[in-house]
């Protein structure tokens, strides 16, 4: 929860109207930007008004921040109307101050978007995990005498929303085209992280997790996957990591099994049906005997008997399954009797800290004891600490992952 004092709550655009109206007048004309907070009705949504008037307390002290950066003096700092969420920076200026509206008021934009992005993840906390992309939006307009302040301050405002639309518009059409980028380039690597004996210490094979661009956003999986999510693009995505991942593993060890992530609609990709994977993986000195293909509980299986038809298809093959993130979700129980996989991974929620924690220990026995009935091998994920994966083996689980045998990598002998 927020630890610190609970931020002003902003006014509303009519309780300065009467104070806005008159700097207009004095000072001849007025800038206005409009920073459009709509995607933080989720959190009004999810946790209730008092948290969102709390997230709009701290984004309007954000705002007022860049307002001292980028013109060395605080604004006045407004609330949209009733029921729209929205800030508004009000600064009246002299009309002959050319300076300000060809060069201050986009710094002051600029200043404010930066700060969004610097700090922007202080307004929504606890509530979302990343901050959204909030539209900013600028309007400039000088006082005419033969119009009421009101209606001028009025059209100034529509104008910053739609400036506002309009950026976001031209942003997300960058981001598309960016992602579309890396799709058609398949700008993506493999990097291959051990799954370990628990007992043996040695390793049982290698899950093929991908990476984006180095040094840019999409080098992580969460903001890579996100964005496809975003741009339903995540079928095309998919079918990227996949072929990266078995292109990856050209030189796998012998004898180790591949586990290699699949999303449900995989089963529905051409280039994924048994013969033809069958021929591709041949091509990589690969067999089907060879590759686990991991599902995420987290992930939805619309129609299990479509599914288990596909898995057996597969199973007949000699491909075995795995079910992912096991406990995270609802679906655990169900997931596990559906899908009957050969392994069970177990989320590193159950395991950080196995060792010193019996309730812990307790979840992992009861996993242990389903997966006995159907003749599965439980994998324990997160492993960190060497007294985690010594635990594991007391307890009978077989394979353990995670930091403690090194960040995923490459294999040897790729770039």
């Amino acid at each position: 929860m927020q630890d610190l004092a609970k931020p002003e709550a902003v006014p509303a655009l009519a309780e300065l109207l009467d104070e806005v109206c008159e700097r207009f007048h004095q000072q001849g004309a007025l800038g206005l930007v409009a920073v459009d907070a709509e995607p933080l009705g989720e959190i009004e949504k999810r946790y209730g008004h008092e948290a969102h008037r709390t997230a709009l307390g701290v984004l309007g002290e954000l705002v007022q921040a860049a307002c001292r950066e980028a013109l060395g003096c605080a604004e006045l700092i407004a609330a949209g109307e009733t029921a729209r969420s929205e800030l508004l920076v009000l600064t009246a200026r002299p009309a002959d101050d050319a300076d300000f509206y060809r060069v201050k008021l986009p710094e002051l934009v600029l200043a404010i978007r930066q700060r969004l992005e610097r700090q922007g993840h202080r307004a929504v906390y606890p509530w979302m995990r990343q901050p959204p992309l909030l539209p900013l939006g600028s309007a400039y307009v000088v006082r005419n005498p033969l119009v009421s302040p009101v209606r001028q301050i009025r059209g100034a405002l529509d104008e910053a929303r739609a400036d506002a639309q309009l950026a976001s518009a031209l942003a997300r059409r960058a981001l598309r085209r960016e992602f579309m980028e890396l799709l058609v380039a398949g700008d993506v690597q493999s990097v291959f992280e051990p799954v370990v004996d628990s007992s043996a210490l040695t390793v049982f094979g290698y899950e093929a997790l991908v990476r984006g661009p180095e040094g840019t956003p999409y080098e992580s999986p969460a903001v890579l996957f996100r964005r496809g999510i975003e741009e339903n693009l995540i079928f095309e995505l998919d079918c990227l990591c996949r072929r990266k991942a078995i292109e990856g593993a050209r030189d796998f060890p012998e004898g180790a099994k591949l586990f290699l992530n699949i999303r449900p609609t995989s089963i529905h990709d051409p280039n994924f049906q048994p013969d033809t994977l069958r021929r591709t993986l041949g091509r990589c000195g690969l067999s089907p005997a060879d590759v686990v293909f991991e599902i995420s509980e987290q992930e939805s299986i619309e129609n299990y008997q479509v599914f288990r038809e596909a898995r057996d298809a597969y199973g007949r093959l000699g491909f075995q399954f795995a079910l992912d993130d096991t406990g995270v979700g609802y679906a655990s129980l169900e997931a596990l009797m559906e899908l009957a996989p050969e392994f069970i991974k177990v989320d590193r929620a159950f395991v950080a800290g196995i060792d010193q924690d019996p309730a812990r220990q307790n979840m992992v026995r009861a996993f242990q004891a389903i997966a006995s009935h159907s003749g599965a091998r439980i994998i324990g994920e997160g492993l960190d600490r060497i007294e985690e994966l010594q635990m594991l083996a007391h307890l009978g689980i077989p394979f353990g992952q995670g930091w403690l045998f090194g960040k995923a990598s490459p294999l040897r002998g790729k770039g």
